[in-house]
């Protein structure tokens, strides 16, 4: 793994993680799916002008299609949507740690559903993995965590993890801005009409939301979503996947830091197991491949 691939993983498992504090801001004083509707119709506006402007076209590959229109709804709709549903009850650090199992869902289906290998360090992986969320959950549950935001991340979780199934479709032969842009709107047109259906439109205006808005639109909205194709593209999902050990550290540092958010001994030690899990996991499938 060369530096510019270190240094793309670095970014990306940062802007992944921020989201989740910015996306808290933004739901205290915004309905939560017209705000992120609006937000990918903005950002795929800039995704598809800069593939333009770099000349890229809107002639995809069959499997960049596909891969696009999942992404945008599983990703996008889906993952996001629940998240920034649930966000309204429970903090942006357990949403983050939720998220961040991703890696070990994916391992286990392919694992258990598609018969993939997974040595023992995988496997040991897994478990430690398990624990790390069963002591975070169960010091939440006691301290009275919302149960419907709670089951909302989790849905999010596994939602994301099919869309993750996908990326190696989209980040395959070329214009990848242009699905970066175009995945965007699927998600957009997809939550404009869950917001029609749900929703009423009151915005409690602020500097704090509009900064946190034009933040998530700009950062882990585009930047985040183009960041990770391209590492993909580089060094393939599977190397490229072992980033997202950092996304538990990363996640509950930026919430406590920016909203103050307080973490308990067994969040923290429940952290560090998660990110050892997903880090054992990740280099295990790294093997394999090799």
């Amino acid at each position: 793994m060369n530096i510019r691939a270190i240094v793309l993983g670095l970014a990306f498992a940062l802007m992944w993680s921020s989201a989740f504090t910015s996306a808290r801001v933004i739901v205290a004083d915004a309905p939560p799916l017209a705000s992120l509707s609006l937000r990918f119709f903005l950002s795929g506006l800039l995704g598809v002008g800069i593939a333009l402007a770099l000349g890229q076209t809107l002639r995809l590959t069959r499997g960049q299609w596909r891969a696009t229109i999942i992404f945008g709804i599983c990703q996008n709709a889906l993952y996001l949507g629940l998240n920034f549903v649930a966000m309204q009850w429970i903090e942006a650090s357990l949403a983050s740690i939720i998220a961040s199992t991703m890696p070990l869902m994916v391992a286990f289906a392919g694992w258990v559903l598609f018969r993939d290998k997974l040595p023992w360090m995988g496997v040991l992986g897994l478990v430690l993995g398990v624990m790390g969320v069963s002591l975070i959950m169960g010091a939440r549950l006691e301290a009275g965590v919302d149960r419907t935001g709670l089951a909302l991340c989790i849905l999010g979780a596994a939602a994301l993890t099919v869309a993750t199934l996908s990326v190696r479709g989209a980040s395959s032969g070329g214009n990848v801005m242009m699905v970066v842009g175009l995945q965007m709107f699927v998600g957009a047109a997809c939550l404009a009409v869950a917001s029609a259906m749900t929703e009423t439109i009151k915005v409690d205006w602020s500097w704090q939301l509009v900064l946190a808005f034009a933040y998530t639109t700009l950062v882990p909205g585009l930047a985040a979503t183009w960041v990770w194709f391209t590492l993909v593209g580089e060094i393939g999902a599977v190397k490229a996947a072992t980033f997202h050990f950092l996304n538990p550290f990363f996640g509950v540092a930026i919430a406590a830091a920016l909203l103050g958010e307080k973490l308990g001994a067994l969040d923290v030690v429940g952290v560090v197991v998660i990110a050892a899990g997903i880090l054992m996991v990740q280099l295990s499938k790294q093997k394999v491949v090799a």
